[in-house]
């Protein structure tokens, strides 16, 4: 095999090697993001339970801004409901993301793997590859 065609390989190799690692901060940007989504599941979860606990003439403040304004119970309940409801859909779409990462990130990493041992074998004079 002429040294040209290593070179390729070579920088074949160079191109799924930075594949790989643009794969693997994206898995750690959605690492991030469900880290913070968790959070927020369990304050709002937190919150839910808390209003669960009120009557109904109870007064409930919302937190907008620097003002606390005076908000309906019903309507905090459902508002704290909804929330929990997207954040969990966000949840599961980031777990779907991350599998799908997953499974190019191995098969990047099959392929790589595939080619270094392509190029140590035409390094060590096999060139039977």
């Amino acid at each position: 095999m002429s040294s040209s065609n290593l070179r390729d390989l070579q920088r074949d190799l160079e191109n799924k090697a930075n594949d790989l690692s643009k794969i693997q901060k994206d898995i750690a940007k959605n690492h991030q993001m469900r880290k913070k989504y968790t959070i927020q599941l369990g304050e709002n979860e937190l919150v839910l339970k808390e209003l669960d606990l009120l009557k109904e003439d109870a007064n409930v403040y919302k937190l907008i801004g620097p003002v606390l304004v005076k908000q309906d119970l019903a309507e905090a309940n459902a508002n704290v409901r909804k929330r929990i409801e997207y954040i969990s859909a966000e949840l599961k779409r980031l777990d779907a993301t991350v599998q799908d990462l997953d499974e190019k990130q191995n098969s990047k990493k099959d392929t790589i793997l595939k080619l270094q041992q392509r190029i140590q074998s035409i390094q060590s004079g096999k060139g039977k590859a």
